[in-house]
């Protein structure tokens, strides 16, 4: 498992990877991007911020860093970097296939990305990949698999992602909905010649959402590398658009309201690595601050009350505009 290296570290920050949503393409759903991204989000700018990101991110001792076939440009971007940086041996690089980017580096599109879970696609999407990204490439994984998913049953599909892991691949897979739980403990029983399948999972947990704890502790338990992505709820858990609890702890410790969000995920026993979606070096390096605050029972017990029923968190994450 690439992961190995991470689990067996002792600087905090290792345990924080960047993911790079954010950068890799010029529109995504979170909140203030207008503030956040330079007016030029042509395809050199965005290289040149993912790039200081990476940067950033690498000398303050993140060592994982997550991609996807649907970020735009983000596998492109990230392969430069490496490239520029023969000496990262030690980065653990992760991507993702299942979403087609279909936006043409507009903010406007009226579609920006397409799910197609088949074998087809994932033979396209392996072949672009390993164009990009070589034999840099330590997880691939299936892209925001439901519990409907047809990836859950497809035989032929888990063959195929089995042949990849033989080659020394780890293959995972990442999720979303209010079914997530379920999603993951489907996952947890696909077997290839009575061998698991999956051994990362990805999955959204935040202080607004943490229907998928229980699954999570599960695959955790069954010896997977669990993952953690949209610990700032895509914007609404940081600055001043955190609720009020937030922003007590955070004013109380002297940080941000995003070093709060992301400790929470942090302190959960079954969380390996939780994911900085930052798209400034400032958001980064208040994001890194996660690893030192402190989060006794009694502020995680404050923290308790802000989560929302998973249908009505969904429904809000899917209103929000690409920005």
């Amino acid at each position: 498992m690439p992961f190995a290296a991470l689990a067996a570290a002792t600087t905090p920050t290792a345990h924080i990877g960047l993911g790079l949503a954010a950068v890799g393409r010029p529109g995504y759903i979170n909140l203030h991007r207008d503030r956040d991204l330079p007016a030029d989000r042509g395809v050199d700018a965005l290289r040149a911020r993912t790039h200081e990101l990476l940067d950033a991110a690498y000398a303050q001792g993140v060592r994982y860093f997550d991609a996807a076939r649907s970020y735009g440009r983000s596998e492109e971007f990230l392969a430069g970097w490496l490239t520029a940086h023969p000496d990262a041996t030690d980065v653990v690089v992760g991507s993702k296939w299942g979403y087609a980017y279909t936006a043409g580096w507009s903010v406007d599109a009226e579609a920006h990305e397409v799910k197609d879970h088949g074998p087809a696609m994932y033979e396209r999407q392996r072949a672009e990949t390993r164009e990009l990204l070589g034999d840099r490439l330590d997880l691939y994984q299936i892209h925001s698999v439901t519990a409907d998913s047809p990836a859950l049953g497809d035989k032929e599909l888990h063959a195929r992602l089995a042949a990849l892991a033989a080659e020394g691949v780890t293959v995972g897979l990442s999720t979303s909905g209010p079914g997530q739980a379920d999603a993951i403990r489907a996952a947890l029983a696909v077997t290839v010649d009575g061998e698991p399948l999956f051994r990362t999972v990805q999955a959204t947990f935040n202080a607004l959402e943490t229907s998928a704890a229980g699954a999570l502790a599960e695959a955790h338990d069954a010896g997977l590398t669990v993952i953690v992505k949209e610990g700032m709820a895509n914007g609404r858990l940081a600055g001043t658009d955190a609720p009020a609890v937030i922003r007590e702890i955070a004013d109380e410790e002297g940080l941000g309201s995003d070093a709060v969000a992301l400790a929470l995920i942090l302190h959960q026993p079954w969380a390996d690595v939780v994911l900085s979606g930052a798209a400034t070096v400032e958001q980064l390096s208040g994001n890194l601050h996660a690893a030192v605050v402190d989060l006794d029972e009694e502020r995680r017990d404050r923290l308790d009350a802000l989560v929302e029923e998973p249908e009505a968190y969904w429904r809000h994450r899917a209103a929000l505009p690409w920005s």
